[in-house]
């Protein structure tokens, strides 16, 4: 049963208008139809993009997307069954800014232009503890760098993480490059300086995490501009 409700799922979203399903040839090849052109040809406005990276079921972009209807934003994740939560939860609230692109967070380059983003999200990523593992970190520098080369000047990068070791290993990492720090929590719950948009939603994970009373940590930053920008 559990196999034929993946499947409808998986038809659904190839129906669903704010799903979008690029085929890995596709994207290595860098003819994605909207790298570069999401603003003119996707959205047809010239509002802001923001990305969360490893979306899961979307509850923390659709939040953000009603927070901020002036924005633009897309949900990136490999999943096909959980980008269908969220993009039903889109089509069933009519929100209109937000789609899902399911891909390898790796190809990022392949599906936006440089300067092409204002700000990601990263919300409860997989620590990826084992060594061997750490190339599947999302803030790993390949990673870091990869998201450098598509932000705008000053665009943020928001994470969200109940990981000791995660946050830990963060900021080893961005000690090593040229970026600034913006804000910075180890508490968000006891942190009364928090955006609103940090603790406005508490995704299942985090009300996981709560319940055991681990801390939620939470770090935005940019990286400082060199010449090619």
């Amino acid at each position: 049963m559990a196999s034929k409700n993946k499947l409808k799922k998986f038809k659904d979203n190839e129906r669903f208008h704010n799903v979008i399903q690029p085929k890995r040839n596709i994207l290595v090849s860098d003819e994605f139809q909207f790298k570069g052109k999401w603003k003119k040809d996707f959205f047809k406005n010239d509002n802001e993009i923001v990305l969360e990276l490893g979306c899961g079921k979307g509850e923390y972009i659709i939040y953000l997307s009603q927070k901020f209807p002036d924005k633009n934003f897309i949900g990136i994740d490999i999943k096909g069954a959980r980008i269908w939560r969220g993009a039903k939860t889109a089509l069933d609230k009519k929100i209109s800014n937000v789609v899902f692109l399911r891909m390898q967070i790796e190809l990022i380059k392949n599906v936006f232009e440089l300067n092409e983003v204002s700000e990601i999200w990263i919300t409860f990523p997989d620590p990826q503890i084992k060594h061997k593992r750490a190339k599947h970190r999302l803030v790993n520098p390949n990673f870091l760098n990869n998201y450098k080369d598509i932000l705008i000047k000053k665009g943020l990068i928001n994470i969200k993480t109940d990981s000791e070791f995660l946050f830990g290993y963060l900021h080893g990492i961005l000690e090593k490059m040229r970026c600034k720090i913006n804000f910075i929590s180890h508490d968000i719950y006891r942190n009364t300086a928090v955006p609103e948009e940090v603790t406005g939603i508490q995704t299942f994970y985090e009300k996981k995490f709560l319940k055991i009373k681990k801390p939620i940590t939470f770090t935005q930053f940019y990286f400082i501009s060199d010449d090619k920008k």
